[in-house]
C-alpha cells in the first residue's frame, strides 16, 4: 500500500516537472499540442484494439473456450487508454506499450505470473 501512495505521489510530480521543461524546450504550444494529439490517437487505438478483443472474447465463449488472453488483453487495453487520456509524457509512453499488441505480450506474462503466484499461495484475494 506504500508503494501505491509513493506512485501516486511520484510519478504525477515527475510527469509535471518533465512538462515544464517540454515546455521550456519546445514551447507551451506544441506540448499542448503533443498531448491532445497523444489523447486522440489513444482514443482511437484504445476502441479499435478494445473492439477486437471484445470480437475475440465473444467467439471464444461461444466455442466455449476460457477467454483467459482476451481478459488480459482487456486490462491492458483499459489501463493503457486510460493512460493515454492523461496528461504526460509517461504516461503516454506506457500507455502505448500497453495497446500495442507486440509490446502487450510483456506485461500479460507479468499479470500471469502474478495471478498465478496468488493462486499458488492459496491468497484468491486479488485487492486489499
Amino acid at each position: 500500500m506504500r508503494y501505491l501512495f509513493l506512485f501516486i505521489i511520484i510519478v504525477p510530480a515527475a510527469e509535471i516537472g518533465f512538462l515544464l521543461v517540454s515546455g521550456q524546450i519546445i514551447g507551451v504550444w506544441p506540448t499542448v499540442l503533443i498531448i491532445i494529439l497523444t489523447g486522440v490517437i489513444g482514443s482511437y487505438l484504445a476502441k479499435k484494439q478494445g473492439l477486437a478483443t471484445y470480437y475475440q472474447l465473444q467467439r471464444q465463449l461461444q466455442t466455449g473456450q476460457l477467454p483467459g488472453d482476451a481478459l488480459l488483453d482487456g486490462i491492458c487495453i483499459l489501463v493503457g487508454g486510460t493512460l493515454l487520456l492523461t496528461p504526460g509524457f509517461f504516461s503516454d509512453i506506457l500507455g502505448f506499450l500497453l495497446l500495442f499488441p507486440g509490446t502487450r505480450i510483456f506485461f500479460k506474462q507479468m499479470m500471469k505470473k502474478w495471478f498465478q503466484k496468488r493462486i499458488k499461495n492459496g491468497n484468491r484475494k486479488i485487492i486489499y
